[in-house]
């Protein structure tokens, strides 16, 4: 009996040989991160413009990271039924709704509450970019392929933090909602007319159903499992990051939500850095190997920090070099992570990236709230929160290893 999400291939409404272009699933998966670190040096400023304890003004962040990792639960499923490009336009629309809203939010609830409508549009081009990629490519070559990808859009939440700093000192936090907002919409425009469907074999199951039983399939594989909660504690730790550098960099150290963003830099760099090894190299050493060395990485990168700041060394320089060596780990893990996550069951690809994301984002917000509750305890919360998070991504990919491969499904044949 074969499943219901696979079976009775659906004709799809578009052109099977047209594939979308690189440059629309960097803009499609980009404006989701650039809306997330683009508010990022505005944050410690809302404890004085809304009056509200830090722990408060974090739920930005956090909520935001619910919105989107629940998201991912509902984006899959849905593209594997309709196809890719009817629910990115839906999401896109979202995001620019939402994105207005939180720039002429009156109080600190409305702002909140449209940060996570933000976050429901946003995590739409993150699922997508990588199901249509999964759809295009098989698995080892959809790792490279992700690797490069990931390594053009990162510029966007790279420059993000530097660009929020400027625009803070422009027109306060609001400006910067404005701004993505304004891209937002340009991104929209953009899917409308250029982005075109890649999923041609969809099935007829009810969505709910379908949906359930896609997971249930996922989740009884180890395989799956062990791949997705790797490269889950992994990011963990760069989200961990988010939460709590921001704070010291500008209440412990004294700087600049734009000294913040400029740092930030370089732990981007680090990240473009990673993406493109993986670009480079995942095709021919292989995923598991990638995701090994990646992990290594990560764990040493927050090592370091714990024991610069242990030996009394206080400084921008000792808390963002050792995130770019995590960062480079993350660049490594992610794309090779998510490619073995999707490959365990092809024909359930966008199901396996909205689980996977749900998994990944939703242990960032889980993190990221704790660090804000302990980071007037401890301003080094984060960093503890950090090293942890690493700890049990290097015991994730020992599953890896350790897990039998699992029957994959039979391969379709990749669109021309």
């Amino acid at each position: 009996m074969p499943e219901p999400l696979s079976a009775q291939p659906a004709a799809s409404p578009g052109a099977p040989g047209r594939k979308p272009s690189l440059a629309i699933l960097v803009a499609l998966s980009a404006i989701g991160p650039l809306a997330l670190n683009i508010f990022m040096p505005s944050m410690p400023g809302l404890q004085e413009t809304f009056l509200v304890p830090y722990a408060t003004a974090q739920l930005t962040l956090t909520l935001y990271l619910i919105g989107t990792a629940v998201c991912q639960l509902f984006y899959g499923p849905l593209s594997d039924r309709f196809g890719r490009r009817p629910v990115v336009i839906v999401g896109q629309g979202i995001f620019v709704v939402a994105s207005l809203a939180a720039a002429l939010a009156p109080s600190i609830e409305i702002l909140i509450a449209a940060r996570a409508a933000q976050a429901v549009g946003g995590a739409a081009g993150i699922v997508i970019s990588r199901a249509i990629v999964r759809d295009l490519y098989g698995r080892e070559k959809s790792a490279s392929v992700m690797g490069y990808l990931t390594m053009a859009w990162v510029l966007a939440p790279m420059l993000g933090p530097t660009l929020g700093g400027f625009l803070d000192g422009l027109g306060g936090w609001a400006a910067s909602f404005f701004f993505v907002g304004g891209v937002g919409a340009l991104v929209w425009l953009a899917a409308l007319f250029l982005l075109h469907e890649t999923h041609h074999a969809r099935g007829h199951a009810p969505i709910l159903a379908g949906s359930l039983s896609g997971y249930r399939r996922l989740l009884a594989k180890p395989k799956f499992l062990a791949y997705t909660l790797t490269l889950t504690f992994s990011s963990g730790v760069f989200f961990s990051f988010l939460a709590g550098a921001p704070y010291i960099t500008v209440v412990v150290l004294g700087l600049t939500p734009l000294d913040y963003g400029l740092w930030f830099i370089v732990v981007s760099c680090g990240y473009m850095a990673g993406n493109g090894i993986s670009g480079r190299f995942s095709e021919r050493a292989g995923v598991d190997r990638m995701i090994g060395i990646g992990t290594a990485l990560v764990l040493c990168g927050c090592a370091i920090s714990l024991l610069a700041v242990g030996a009394g060394i206080l400084s921008p320089l000792a808390l963002f070099l050792p995130m770019t060596l995590v960062a480079i780990g993350n660049g490594l893990n992610l794309p090779n992570g998510i490619a073995g996550a999707m490959s365990i069951d092809p024909t359930l690809a966008g199901t396996a990236a909205g689980l996977a994301g749900f998994m990944q984002m939703g242990l960032g917000a889980l993190l990221s709230q704790s660090v804000g509750l302990f980071q007037e305890a401890t301003p080094w919360a984060a960093l503890y929160v950090m090293l942890a998070s690493a700890m049990l991504a290097m015991v994730m990919y020992f599953w890896v290893l350790a897990c039998p491969a699992d029957q994959p499904v039979a391969e379709k044949e990749p669109n021309p």
